[in-house]
Order: structure tokens, then sequence, then C-alpha cells
């Protein structure tokens, strides 16, 4: 079997990004008090940085999705995508931001069933529009809005899935090394 590709650019840093890179690395500075890994890697090239942080906002401030709700989301995707970095980061942002219930988080990061089962409609919702490439059958559409969420917020997933799509797979080709801040929520892709 053929070694993952891995992208050699360096990460960059606010002193050696270019002009909107820049930009973008001092907002992130001033947003969250450090520079991610994950953005020092995505900006090398400023636009996909850029369209990621653009989703990334309007999916929190736009979706109708509660906090939690939105980890569920994000988590799921990660998940299904395999992306450790991404699974671990939002596993520690559910736990300190978004107060997700520490079961809930861990059955997705465990593939196991979640209890609450409004979530666990969103998460396998979520899964499924992954998995089948944004065609979930009638069946899986219903359960979904029986759960009491809308349309609209099929499009959010949707969403969800354009963001985490940009930023999973760019962990997985800088093979991106967790930040300290994230450690303790540390997770392992078993398959």
């Amino acid at each position: 079997m053929l070694a993952e590709y891995q992208i050699t650019l360096p990460a960059q840093t606010i002193e050696t990004a270019e002009p909107k890179g820049k930009t973008l690395l001092e907002t992130a500075q001033a947003n969250l008090g450090f520079i991610p890994n994950m953005y020092s890697n995505m900006v090398n090239s400023p636009g996909l940085l850029e369209t990621y942080l653009t989703g990334y906002a309007a999916f929190r401030t736009d979706s109708g999705f509660s906090a939690p709700e939105q980890e569920v989301v994000f988590l799921t995707i990660s998940r299904e995508n395999g992306c450790e970095y991404c699974v671990s980061a939002h596993s520690f942002l559910a736990d300190m931001k978004s107060k997700l219930a520490p079961e809930v988080t861990d059955a997705i990061r465990n593939g196991t069933a979640i209890t609450d089962t409004r979530l666990a409609a969103l998460s396998e919702f979520t899964r499924v529009v992954a998995n089948k490439r944004g065609l979930p059958s009638k069946a899986d559409t219903e359960a979904f809005l029986a759960a009491g969420y809308s349309e609209r917020q099929i499009l959010e997933i949707v969403l969800a899935l354009a963001v985490k799509t940009l930023s999973n797979y760019a962990n997985h080709l800088f093979h991106t090394p967790l930040d300290p801040v994230f450690e303790e929520r540390r997770w392992s892709d078993p398959s």
C-alpha cells in the first residue's frame, strides 16, 4: 500500500504569511488567543482559509442549530471523514464552549448510540447526508424532520459538510499536528 501523501508547504505565521493570509491569522490570534495549527497550514492558500472561516462563521451564526447541535454536526462529519484533528478540536469545544453533554460527544467519537433522541436524529441524518453524498432517502429526511428540524436546516448541514470537508481534507493532506490545547480530547480514527 502506498503511503498517504503529505503536503510539505511550511506552516505560516503572521510574519511569514502573504498579506491576505497575514490578516486572516491576525484575526484568528485576536479572536482565539492563538493560531491553530490547522489555520497555519490552510493559510498557504488564503482563499481556502478565508472560505473556511466565512462558512464556519455563517454556520455558527445563521444555521438555526443550538451550540450543542452545531458540535453534533461538526463532530459527526469529522468522524465520518476520519479527521483526527477536527474530532479532537470539536470534542474540546463541545466540552468547553457549547456544553454538549460529554456522553453525546463520546458516543459520536466512539460510534455508539446517542441516548438523546433529538441529537441522535441530527447526528444520524448528518451521517446519512455525508455518506450518501447529499442524497438522503425520503425516510431519512422524514425522520430528521419528525425530530423537530426544518428543511432549511438540511441546507445548513450541507454548509457544515462543505466547511468540514475543507478543514478535514486539508488536515489529512498536511497531517496537521494537534494543538496542545486540544490534547486532552485527542481522538484516533479506529478505522
